[in-house]
């Protein structure tokens, strides 16, 4: 079985959350601070048995800043799960908690007492005068319906209560982002090695054996002459201090002689081409990291394997945790096909260029005080052609996009180089400290990204910046015979609450040639090795400079240096020209009202 949808209410970061997530992995991912933590500490709250009851009595920094606990509220956290039918374990741990066929429900809640909600009730107590004592925790199963955990008041009463031992039989396994894998290998209690261990389940025979093995071993270090001689001194030691009445014998040896003595007792040896036998401690953080992670999940198969799991998920913050690209995306498509769910967080841009985007739950911070909203992105009402498109869009660089505050799409890297600085320079405008990212889609598609961004997918900001004949920078002309470039997007049809079109009425670099920027390309000349084309920006400066010039005369001189300018770029590049200019932007001093228009809507409240 896996969990189908979550809701949550009033909890952190979080007014109301409410996403449907899939079998496999969840990616579960967003700037910082928008709650991906609090996701996976909500669904513990309802399903891990092994959390603390202390952290199910919230505390004031627990509960969202909107709600005010001396009037009757709520924090609520649903955990819905499906496709349990059929499976004899699952169904005897869910089964009593269906609210229609084939669905469970169970539903964590923080809310006054029944006392106090009686109290209300019969108006003992008023609104306005409760305190965090009137307030406990329950977790209750099933339900009607027509209860729907978004909508329930805090006086409605749904389900029934729970086991709490219940819930020992699903197995939840939270690994956090700060997470000390070398101690956790060898501490008994956390280890996963001593939990596949127990799943192995040896048998007694063998047991035996080892334990005699054991005994073995620490009669003969017991029995060497150094060891017998410092036992001896520890012995004598200790009665001399506590005297006969407290006395006990001592003997050193390896461990108790019991078989959970052996256990604890295990650690891992590693092995590589440098050394043989080391220790994970002599290991690097990543490596120990997959190592772990490797051992869980046999833990994991060997539970399926033994038809004793009734149901359970691996709930990971920031996997890519000391990891280089590579291992990341080795790491994630090992947790990608196992056949159980597990939900990650991720800030990785490798990762999400791998994951599917049907498995993207994205975090979008959407007003002060914090809220945050998430939906699935496949909920951005794309086809599946534009989905598999998407998908192979959303490289490392561009599934930058999913992470940022606000979006500028641009046609290439000429303006990804560009664009930013200019604004920098010339307006003091910094995109990457209000968390505004330059997405180049390297073309003219913008469709396909511009549904995106809407209230049932990304709410974020979403500029489109492009040039007006919205042809690909690159692109060639073709010969007689050969098929047409498709028809670029109407930009018009894709505006709305979440996305501005910006276009220029030429190409970009054309569109930046004004009298304020000739001394930034003419020095991107120099640099490039066009000392030509830099004497000719630098004369057409010069003739600028006259005052009597009339707009028509103005033009006249611009127009051959924005062909000029043009020329250079593609003659050397594009991008290549771009990153030069880059370098010498503290030379301008001038922006095209169209850019100077995206930044302004992208940065208004």
């Amino acid at each position: 079985m896996y969990i189908s949808r979550i809701v949550i209410r009033n909890f952190r970061s979080f007014e109301l959350l409410d996403v449907t997530i899939g079998q496999g992995t969840t990616c579960v991912i967003g700037e910082n601070n928008t709650g991906k933590s609090n996701l996976l500490h909500a669904v513990r709250l309802c399903l891990d048995a092994t959390l603390s009851s202390a952290y199910r009595s919230l505390l004031p920094s627990d509960i969202h800043s909107k709600i005010d606990l001396a009037h009757p509220e709520q924090v609520l956290v649903a955990i819905e799960v499906t496709d349990f039918k059929g499976k004899i374990n699952e169904e005897a741990l869910v089964g009593a908690w269906q609210f229609k066929p084939g669905y469970s429900r169970l539903i964590y809640r923080y809310r006054p007492k029944l006392g106090i909600r009686e109290d209300l009730e019969t108006g003992d107590i008023k609104p306005g005068q409760l305190t965090r004592e009137d307030y406990q925790w329950e977790i209750v199963g099933g339900g009607d319906p027509a209860h729907n955990p978004a909508k329930l008041s805090w006086k409605d009463d749904v389900g029934s209560s729970i086991r709490f031992s219940d819930l020992q039989s699903f197995l939840v396994v939270f690994l956090p982002a700060l997470r000390d894998v070398e101690s956790d290998l060898r501490q008994y209690r956390n280890s996963p090695l001593a939990r596949l261990v127990d799943a192995m389940k040896i048998d007694l025979a063998e047991q035996k054996t080892l334990l005699d093995a054991l005994r073995k071993a620490n009669d003969q270090i017991a029995h060497a002459p150094s060891i017998d001689a410092i036992a001896k001194a520890i012995d004598e030691s200790l009665k001399k201090v506590t005297g006969p009445a407290f006395s006990m014998d001592i003997d050193l040896g390896l461990a108790e002689p019991s078989f959970q003595a052996i256990v604890r007792a295990l650690r891992i040896l590693l092995t590589n081409t440098a050394m043989e036998n080391f220790d994970p401690s002599s290991n690097g953080l990543g490596l120990n990291n997959i190592l772990y992670v490797s051992i869980l999940i046999e833990y994991f198969h060997r539970r399926i394997a033994q038809k004793k799991s009734a149901g359970q998920i691996i709930l990971f913050e920031e996997p890519e945790a000391h990891l280089h690209p590579q291992l990341q995306l080795t790491l994630y498509k090992a947790l990608s096909a196992l056949p159980f769910q597990s939900i990650l967080t991720t800030h990785s841009t490798h990762i999400t260029a791998s994951a599917d985007l049907a498995s993207y739950v994205v975090l979008t911070q959407t007003g002060t005080p914090a809220t945050a909203s998430a939906a699935p992105a496949s909920d951005a009402g794309l086809e599946e052609d534009a989905m598999l498109d998407l998908e192979r869009y959303l490289d490392a660089t561009r599934s930058n996009l999913l992470f940022a505050r606000k979006v500028m799409l641009v046609e290439g890297p000429a303006e990804l180089f560009l664009i930013p600085a200019l604004l920098k320079k010339v307006k003091k405008i910094d995109l990457d400290r209000l968390g505004i990212s330059v997405i180049p889609i390297y073309g003219v598609h913008f469709d396909v990204y511009a549904k995106l961004f809407s209230a049932k997918a990304l709410p974020k900001r979403c500029a489109i910046v492009t040039d007006g004949d919205l042809k690909p920078s690159d692109a060639i002309p073709g010969i007689d015979g050969e098929d047409a470039l498709p028809a670029p997007p109407d930009l018009k049809a894709l505006e709305g609450d979440y996305v501005r079109a910006f276009t220029c009425k030429t190409t970009f670099e054309r569109a930046l040639v004004f009298q304020g920027t000739l001394e930034m390309f003419a020095r991107a000349a120099d640099d490039i090795g066009a000392p030509t084309v830099a004497k000719r920006l630098r004369k057409g400066a010069k003739e600028l400079l006259e005052e009597d010039l009339d707009e028509n005369a103005r033009t006249a001189i611009l127009n051959p240096l924005r062909a000029a300018v043009l020329s250079t770029a593609k003659r050397f590049g594009k991008a290549r020209f771009a990153q030069i200019a880059a370098r010498h932007v503290d030379q301008a001093t001038i922006l095209p009202t169209y850019l100077v228009d995206a930044a302004n809507w992208l940065t208004a409240p």
